[in-house]
């Protein structure tokens, strides 16, 4: 039947869908609706990627040297320990793409089908050829269809044809391409029903093999300058490296012990877990968001989070709950509170009440479903009423809808042509007051029709303004009778010379968690602005109840932003807080007046296909995940699944942990790095015996410093984290100090340790064994203390608390007994060539090992 379709555009009659039977049996058949992906990289590859790392490949060096130098234990080590290291790497790698996977999979395209006469949302890669599917403005279609029924379609087809401007759509008739929907295009206006006709790498997109939906996993900027400085510490290491094996040779000491002594120091300077805990950070950060209802489509929005100065957020359904309710409505000259009265009662006394209610019915898109209204918010809302009135079901059933002039932000406002039962044809118009009042020349009262004049325009224009001011979402409504049928619904006339009938205001209260979410925003130092189409007192009523700082400058409209150029646009945004009547065009241009200041990282939010510019100009795109289209949630690098700006607030918060705890692994393994640089360093310039060899080095690299690093990416946050202004976009790593502590905090852990090394040597009588252990232990103990101090950069080690992070404990308690263990343990001891230490070199460990934290302490 497809393949017949396909050509002839044949319909069969009264078709309603496959039934799931037959779903399941064509999608064997055909295979799932996706396009052919690169092929992913096997378990294998995987693992033997590890070896490529450039680090590692310099240790791999490492292990050729101690090979031709005679020492085959050390090689081995160094063998198994990078071996042991590629494992955790391959499962830490492996894991974080399955989780991309899940996360591809969560933010995969939808769509609606009916399957067994009844509607059913289902992933894109679901559908099969046969399929009946619903589309509405704002969805991607999911496979090459054709229309069978529609009205006022427009799509963008400019991923395939390269043009911009939306292509007209109409009903399978004239058999050319005028009737088909092409996968991977966009509706940007009207909704109909069409049948899937070829699916995958069968459709046209197929046929140039483009793939459009994807979860990005490339290296965010921080990852690539983690990645350079590892590099460059190597470099430079290397450099110092060969110029102490020069110097050396200059002196007299034999190449074999310069040699070694140069291979100890460049495996020193190796920070081997950085890259790997980087990625663990990453991917636990996203994770944890996700449980936060905010699905990270692109890693880079993470470390974006952590900037964000400005929150620019819809209001509807975001600062709001989305549940409207008629509480007022304007009709024959009075404004009557709804709570009070009885509907039914009202309206069998106002024939305009009645009218009224028949225009909210008829003009709606709301549907029933048993008892239940769904729709979006604002007609449920003003079908509800018309129900309470006696005006819902029972109206419905008179009138036959003939076609629809959609809603869309440009035009605000929705007209429907529909036909009573005695043939009378009527044109029904819902839209925001000002634009209805302007078509309007009569209007309607239990008198009668009268002149909509000036005068008259101006008192309901106060009278919406007054209903706004009580944070009511106001529509008028208005209608008139039509001589015959339109052919062409884009004629502007059908919507000319209107009467007015009258306004309904509803309320949409502000989410509870609302308040405190933006008491969040400004002790973060983060500017909440509120962009909506509703009427401008609306707004700030809105805005005043749940605690925006504001005043009435602080406030524009789309009006008055239409009236001012860039520059000037620019000047004025850095003070608004309420942007009110804005349109799409309106949020692409607010955003590039707030990214002009270099000081501003912005993010926004969007749902429709109009808002797409402009979260992708914002910093960080975020898009509605329940009421968000297709289109937004493909152009934003965050979808909040619960659609709460609390979830926004929620996410700057992780993103802020995140950057806080690459900040503290990363002090700490490069201040224990440099402590191991300086100790091997000051002994190869003195042309002292190496302090410690490659294998110690390597087990205090990967068994001991990995584990707290690991717990130190997983650290709780400090509790000022959201009372500190955000970072800036520019911001160095090793900013705010970082640095320098590296650097005091690393000379002290080398200068204790090669300190106690050479006290015993001068104790023992030159036991080399005995004080590279003692060297060994000294320098793991100060480095398990230095995991404690680096919790916090903003309080000392009691404030931040010795066992706040249990990963962080168990993982210096695990470290401290694998010590122990490489001390004590024959099998192990051998292999790292250690002695066992009594009392006494205990006490000297432990006095060397607490001088860094002594210092430090002192210092700051």
């Amino acid at each position: 039947m497809d393949s017949a379709l396909r050509e002839t555009h044949q319909i069969p009659i009264g078709y309603n869908g496959l039934s799931e039977k037959e779903a399941e049996k064509r999608l064997l058949e055909y295979g799932h609706n996706e396009l052919m992906e690169r092929k992913k990289a096997s378990a294998i590859s995987i693992f033997f990627s590890q070896f490529k790392d450039f680090m590692v490949m310099v240790l791999l060096a490492a292990t050729l040297i101690s090979f031709s130098l005679g020492e085959t234990m050390d090689a081995i080590a160094i063998i198994i320990i990078v071996v042991m290291n590629a494992v955790l790497g391959f499962i830490q790698e492996y894991r974080t793409e399955k989780s991309l996977e899940a996360l591809k999979d969560l933010s995969a395209p939808h769509a609606i089908v009916i399957r067994d006469g009844k509607e059913k949302e289902i992933q894109a890669r679901e559908i099969v050829p046969g399929d009946l599917i619903i589309l509405e403005a704002g969805h991607i279609v999911p496979a090459d269809c054709l229309l069978i029924e529609g009205l006022g379609i427009q799509v963008n087809e400019s991923i395939l044809t390269g043009e911009s401007v939306a292509v007209e759509k109409v009903p399978a008739q004239n058999h050319d391409k005028k009737d088909k929907l092409f996968m991977g295009t966009t509706l940007t206006a009207g909704r109909g029903k069409a049948i899937v006709i070829a699916t995958g790498m069968n459709t046209e997109m197929g046929s140039i093999a483009h793939m459009i939906q994807s979860v990005e996993g490339e290296s965010t900027p921080l990852e690539k300058r983690l990645d350079r400085i590892g590099k460059q510490l190597v470099y430079i290491c290397l450099g110092i490296c060969g110029v102490i094996f020069l110097l050396g040779i200059y002196r007299g000491e034999s190449f074999y012990a310069m040699l070694l002594s140069a291979t100890s120091l460049a495996v020193a300077a190796i920070p081997e877990g950085l890259p790997a805990i980087v990625t663990v950070t990453l991917a636990l950060g996203v994770q944890r968001m996700l449980k936060r209802n905010a699905l990270v489509r692109k890693l880079p929005a993470v470390e974006t989070l952590g900037c964000t100065n400005i929150i620019c957020s819809d209001k509807t359904g975001t600062l709001t709950e989305n549940k409207m309710t008629v509480t007022k409505i304007y009709a024959n000259g009075q404004l009557v509170d709804m709570r009070d009265v009885d509907y039914s009662s009202q309206a069998k006394r106002s024939a305009t009440l009645r009218q009224l209610l028949i225009i909210g019915a008829l003009c709606n898109n709301a549907e029933y479903k048993g008892e239940e209204i769904i729709g979006d918010p604002t007609e449920a809302a003003i079908l509800a009423a018309s129900e309470l009135g006696g005006f819902g079901k029972k109206i419905i059933s008179e009138y036959i809808r003939i076609g629809e002039i959609p809603f869309d932000s440009d035009r605000k406002r929705m007209s429907v042509i529909c036909k009573d039962k005695s043939g009378n044809i009527y044109v029904f118009v819902k839209g925001a007051p000002d634009i209805i009042l302007g078509l309007c020349n009569k209007k309607l009262d239990n008198n009668g029709l009268s002149i909509m004049n000036h005068s008259e325009k101006r008192k309901v224009m106060a009278i919406n303004e007054k209903m706004a001011g009580q944070a009511l979402r106001v529509l008028g409504f208005a209608y008139r009778k039509l001589d015959f049928i339109p052919r062409n619904l884009g004629d502007t006339d059908i919507e000319k010379n209107l009467i007015f009938v009258g306004l309904e205001g509803m309320i949409d209260p502000p989410r509870p968690e609302t308040i405190e979410s933006i008491k969040s925003c400004y002790q973060a130092g983060i500017k909440p602005v509120m962009i909506t189409g509703d009427h401008k007192l609306t707004a700030i009523a809105i805005a005043k109840q749940i605690g925006m700082k504001l005043n009435k400058n602080d406030v524009l409209t789309g009006k008055e932003i239409e009236a001012m150029n860039d520059r000037e646009l620019e000047r004025k945004v850095e003070s608004v807080s309420v942007f009110a009547r804005v349109s799409p065009r309106h949020k692409y241009r607010i955003i590039q007046a707030l990214k002009k200041n270099p000081k501003n990282i912005v993010a926004m939010t969007g749902d429709g296909v109009n808002d797409a510019p402009a979260l992708k100009e914002a910093n960080i795109g975020i898009a509605m995940g329940k009421s968000g289209t297709d289109v937004a949630k493909e152009a934003s690098s965050m979808v909040l699944l619960d659609d709460n700006f609390a979830t926004i607030v929620g996410a700057i918060r992780e993103g802020r942990i995140i950057y806080d705890n690459i900040r503290k692994f990363l002090r700490y393994l490069l201040a224990c790095n440099l402590g191991e640089i300086v100790a091997m360093a000051v002994a190869a310039i003195y042309g002292m015996p190496v302090p410690l060899i490659p294998i110690q080095i390597l087990w205090i690299n990967l068994v001991t410093d990995g584990l707290p690093a690991l717990a130190l990416s997983v650290d709780p946050p400090d509790s000022n984290i959201m009372n500190r202004p955000p970072r800036k976009s520019n911001e160095s790593i090793f900013s705010r100090g970082l640095g320098t502590r590296i650097l005091i905090s690393g000379s002290l852990i080398g200068g204790s340790t090669i300190t106690a090394f050479m006290l015993i040597i001068y104790l023992t009588n030159g036991n080399l064994e005995m004080a590279r252990t003692v060297a060994f232990a000294t320098l793991i103990m100060a480095e398990l203390i230095y995991a404690f101090e680096s919790r916090s950069e903003y309080g000392d080690v009691w404030e931040a608390g010795l066992f706040a992070n249990k990963y962080l404990f168990f993982a210096v308690l695990s470290s401290f007994i694998l010590l122990l263990l490489a001390i004590y343990n024959p099998f192990l001891s051998s292999i790292l060539k250690t002695e066992a230490l009594g009392i006494s070199e205990w006490m000297i460990v432990l006095g060397f090992s607490l001088l860094e934290f002594a210092v430090t302490s002192f210092i700051y």
